[in-house]
């Protein structure tokens, strides 16, 4: 299973004051659903990333739920109204309660 959880996060290069931009996110991650079994015939433990936030200059401004369904390495794109420059802060929360976090600044002007 993927120890090392990579989040990649895409912005528009320049962004316009009260423009909305869309915000693309790819994680590196399983997502193991608990569903599979390994050689030995045991069930796999599930390990999912099952929720995924953003947060701009503090504010929550997105929330997602996942689910075992979701492909290995989610892409999770979204749109945002751009206010001001500042910082996008991410955080996707493993089954364990572990939280990988990701921080992007944005560019507003």
């Amino acid at each position: 299973m993927t120890q090392d959880i990579k989040p990649r996060i895409r912005l528009p290069s320049q962004i316009k004051p009260g423009e909305v931009i869309e915000v693309k996110t790819l994680v590196t991650h399983d997502m193991e659903s608990g569903h599979r079994r390994d050689a030995a015939g045991k069930l796999m433990p599930r390990k999912i990333l099952n929720k995924m936030t953003c947060a701009y200059n503090g504010r929550t401004v997105f929330e997602a739920s996942l689910e075992p369904a979701i492909a290995a390495n989610p892409y999770i794109a979204f749109f945002l109204k751009a206010t001001e420059s500042g910082t996008l802060e991410f955080a996707w929360t493993d089954d364990d309660g572990a939280v990988h976090r990701a921080r992007q600044a944005i560019k507003v002007g």
